[in-house]
């Protein structure tokens, strides 16, 4: 039973991480319309960034979060000024296929700048062990959990109770109708691609402390893609939640079935559900009008 438990636990450490990323896929699709393939690089390349600032000034582990969150926004709206914005009114294909472009752009940016040798991110107090009901837990595992349930909460707050977060759901609703309204597209835009980037930026660092800096960070995008298609693409909080349900049953694989089928059933799991809710389990149906 206490190996079942760890396994939870640790699942739903790995599953906080996928959340993050997960929301931040929704976040930007959910005001654009856009799969920005890009975001497990932009997640990786704000690790990075955290790290060599965390190195050279020395900071703990509050203002080491806090760094992440701004060098991730920073980068969204710098990549969203210069790259995304000149592709308004494009093909939504052709927009696609730009994040896949930058995708490698970043990924090569990591790698000419730090290097393809891991890196220890250490932080004071992160690997501190903490016993809750019998079960060892890392301290920064403890905290990856609740920054995902702090923008779990920051989201619903935004989305549901801010003016901005009611004219980024109208642009989501109907773009055209908001446009009419006074709402500006462009803004909306700008703040999406900033806050997601904000979201994967954390992920990313939060990542790196647990498990290492590496080049592979940019993997964080294609494991986290299953809980946004899980949770519904236009579902923000429901990604964040689906995160949570991929890691804990992958854990779960990982522990009870071969190892080589943990890699899959993120994947797996996202076919059957959506045999039975097309949409995600948190997704809203949609109807097509003629």
């Amino acid at each position: 039973m206490n190996y079942f438990i760890e396994l939870v636990v640790s699942g739903l450490a790995v599953g906080a991480i996928y959340g993050l990323v997960a929301m931040s896929f929704a976040v930007i699709y959910k005001a654009t319309g856009i799969v920005n393939f890009s975001q497990g690089e932009m997640g990786m390349l704000s690790a990075y960034t955290t790290w060599s600032l965390a190195v050279t000034l020395g900071t703990g582990g509050i203002a080491t979060v806090f760094i992440a969150i701004v060098v991730g926004a920073l980068l969204g709206l710098i990549c969203e000024r210069l790259i995304m914005r000149p592709m308004l009114g494009e093909p939504v294909l052709s927009v696609v296929l730009v994040t896949v472009g930058l995708a490698v752009v970043l990924r090569s940016i990591v790698t000419i700048i730090w290097g393809a040798s891991p890196h220890k991110f250490e932080v004071a107090g992160a690997d501190t062990i903490l016993d809750i009901a019998g079960i060892g837990i890392r301290a920064s595992q403890v905290s990856v959990i609740v920054a995902l349930l702090l923008a779990l909460a920051g989201f619903w707050f935004f989305l549901r109770h801010s003016r901005f977060g009611v004219a980024m759901r109208a642009v989501a609703a109907d773009e055209k109708t908001a446009r009419l309204m006074g709402v500006s597209t462009a803004r909306v835009q700008a703040v999406a691609w900033a806050s997601a980037s904000g979201l994967a930026g954390l992920a990313g660092a939060m990542f790196a402390v647990i498990y290492g800096l590496t080049p592979t960070v940019f993997e964080l995008g294609l494991k986290a893609f299953p809980a946004t298609v899980l949770g519904g693409f236009d579902s923000v909080l429901g990604s964040g939640f689906s995160g949570l349900i991929i890691g804990v049953f992958e854990n779960l694989v990982g522990g009870y079935l071969p190892s080589t089928l943990k890699e899959i059933s993120g994947f797996v799991l996202i076919l059957v559900v959506l045999m039975v809710r097309p949409f995600g389990l948190f997704g809203e149906k949609r109807i097509e009008r003629v």
